[in-house]
């Protein structure tokens, strides 16, 4: 599903997370000064999906191995999650807002003129939602994140239409990086139905997921 213009960014409220420990990416100053800011989140307890078998491979993921197959020829790897340390949160705000508003919301046809889903890049600075999520994908890969806890996702929305999401796997459950909401919420504060996602061992291997994502909600603007 393409971006619909003029969503508002909401601000980005999670509970106390513990600075304390190892991360994927090393806590630095930036951390320690958004300290008092993280700890004035509101307590929000992300969850996560419960996944099944293995299941169909989207036909967009595969056409887009086709097309850049360095990008999926990768060895399968170790599950691992995300520190959501204040630093790693701030980054996740700062690229998913970043793709959602340097990319032009056009729809798969009217982009590609094809009704078969076509991934991709935003290398024309257009795309639907899988052009947003698999950018966000890449730029989180070049910030260090691990490949394993970003993991490309199909559901259906509030209005029961197909839409892709970026799920983030972290220490304190999983996360959606969305297009239609510039706001990072809980995966079960969705209201989407989730369908199948990509395995954190190896992307090319997608698995099912079959369940609700609670009831949609924006998070509060105070703590």
């Amino acid at each position: 599903m393409q971006r619909s213009p003029g969503v508002l960014t909401s601000s980005l409220l999670f509970g106390f997370v513990s600075l304390i420990g190892a991360t994927s990416l090393q806590a630095g100053p930036a951390a320690a000064a958004q300290s008092t800011w993280f700890k004035q989140m509101s307590v929000q307890s992300a969850a996560s999906a419960s996944v099944g078998s293995a299941t169909s491979v989207p036909y967009g993921w595969l056409d887009f191995c086709h097309r850049r197959p360095r990008e999926c020829k990768v060895p399968a790897l170790p599950a691992t999650s995300v520190k959501l340390t204040a630093q790693n949160m701030s980054i996740l705000k700062r690229i998913n807002l970043k793709a959602n508003r340097s990319i032009k919301p056009v729809s798969n046809y009217d982009h590609w003129g094809t009704t078969m889903d076509h991934w991709d890049y935003p290398t024309d600075g257009k795309g639907d939602c899988k052009i947003y999520a698999l950018y966000k994908r890449k730029l989180l890969q070049e910030a260090g994140f691990p490949r394993q806890a970003l993991l490309m996702t199909v559901v259906r929305d509030l209005h029961n239409e197909g839409h892709t999401i970026l799920t983030v796997k972290t220490d304190r459950g999983d996360l959606v990086l969305d297009n239609l909401v510039d706001e990072i919420r809980p995966w079960n504060a969705t209201g989407y139905y989730f369908l199948k996602r990509q395995s954190q061992q190896n992307p090319n291997v997608w698995v099912s997921i079959d369940q609700r994502g609670g009831t949609a909600k924006r998070l509060s603007p105070s703590s």
